[in-house]
């Protein structure tokens, strides 16, 4: 939300001045005449260029945060008190900054997600938009715990991942240094030895493909990294636009393997707090309004967001789901029969809860194995090199 700088009189007629999130200039007027303050001046502020680069906050310190939070509200100690009590105690001075400043806009009246939502690098959007749904749902202990849960899940998946991939990428390394020494360094050489066999066209095809992709490289290197930086610097730009964050989720879901995993985790993180919601009594209609953000896949939210139209025009969920194509059979079939025997929210849970486990299980078995396709990718790009060279030594010593 836009943050206003405003001039204004108190009761006494004293003038005070400071900043005020709303989301209009009328409707900063109306907080601050809600605070009994009468404005005399009232300013879109200016956005400032804040130099952030890197998150600053590991991902463990970010779930033990959620984690303490959860408990200090679960045991009845107020929000803004408990935001002072994390701040107070944490010596990560980037987390101490950000939640001073979310302490202090909770205490202009700004919600707790929309706070979060003003420091993307700090607080992940999953964790923005179930604390989002927690707070307008009334379960805003519940979606904390939640978050904690997917952010250990998550650092517990990528220092595995990390782990699993050190050696082969040490070998990646070492390999692409190698041939690209080759290819910059010794190739050119053994391109007068193989200038006879080119003459009398009897150069193998992969020889004659290498000799023109050293001669390439070594011819236009630096032309190509410039290419490369270019376009990298284009891609990066075009998708934190909201059309390049759709095209990356949509390419998430189609990618063969990983893609079922990413869709089975935004459908399990949208039906948790579906069924959450429902659980607490929240109309239906609001509560997918709400979960479809926790989804996290733009895609995905945008087959919940047909199937809220379909809902207000007297028909089932299930039936829009299913349409769309991103959400599983079972899942569709599970539903709907959950609407029929009118226990959706109960359903909806344990959907969650079995979609996790599942894809728990496939998450661990893609790790295992990236690191024999590694290997073997690169043992394949060496012996192609390998076979390049030796090809034409061989045929040249049988001429001979």
């Amino acid at each position: 939300m836009p943050e206003f700088a405003y001039v204004a009189r108190d009761a006494k007629g004293q003038k005070t001045t400071g900043n005020i999130t709303a989301g209009s200039e009328r409707e900063a007027i109306s907080v601050l005449a809600g605070r009994s303050l009468f404005p005399i001046r009232v300013a879109a502020k200016a956005e400032t260029l804040r130099l952030d680069f890197g998150r600053g906050v590991s991902g463990q310190v970010m779930a033990v945060t959620y984690s303490q939070l959860s408990s200090l509200l679960r045991s009845g100690v107020p929000l803004l008190r408990s935001l002072c009590i994390l701040r107070d105690q944490t010596s990560n001075r980037k987390l101490k900054s950000v939640l001073d400043e979310v302490h202090g806009r909770v205490e202009e009246g700004t919600g707790l997600g929309e706070a979060m939502a003003r420091h993307p690098r700090v607080f992940s959007e999953m964790a923005i938009n179930m604390v989002r749904a927690g707070g307008e749902g009334g379960f805003l202990e519940e979606a904390l715990d939640r978050v904690a849960h997917f952010t250990e899940e998550y650092e517990d998946l990528k220092s595995r991942t990390v782990g699993a991939l050190a050696y082969p990428m040490f070998l990646g390394v070492i390999g692409f240094t190698v041939v690209a020494v080759l290819i910059v360094g010794f190739v050119p050489k053994f391109a007068v030895m193989f200038e006879s066999l080119r003459e009398r066209n009897e150069l193998p095809i992969l020889t004659d493909w290498l000799l023109w992709f050293s001669e390439t490289v070594r011819g236009y290197g630096i032309v190509i990294l410039v290419a490369v930086a270019v376009i990298g610097g284009f891609a990066y730009a075009r998708a934190a636009t909201e059309a390049g964050r759709r095209f990356i989720d949509m390419v998430k879901l189609k990618i063969p393997v990983v893609g079922g995993i990413f869709g089975n985790l935004a459908v399990a993180r949208f039906c948790r707090v579906l069924g959450t919601m429902l659980r607490n009594g929240v109309p239906i209609l609001k509560s997918l309004e709400v979960s479809r953000d926790a989804a996290g896949n733009r895609v995905l939210s945008e087959a919940i967001r047909d199937a809220s139209e379909n809902i207000s025009s007297g028909q089932s969920l299930a039936t829009p789901l299913a349409a769309s194509g991103h959400f599983p059979a079972t899942v569709v079939e599970m539903i709907s029969v959950a609407e029929e025997a009118n226990t959706l929210d109960t359903v909806l849970v344990e959907i969650a809860d079995g979609l996790e486990r599942r894809t728990t299980r496939r998450l661990d078995l893609f790790v295992r194995m990236l690191e024999p396709i590694m290997l073997l990718f690169l043992a394949i790009i060496v012996l192609m090199v390998v076979i390049a060279l030796l090809l034409p030594v061989i045929k040249m010593s049988a001429t001979m």
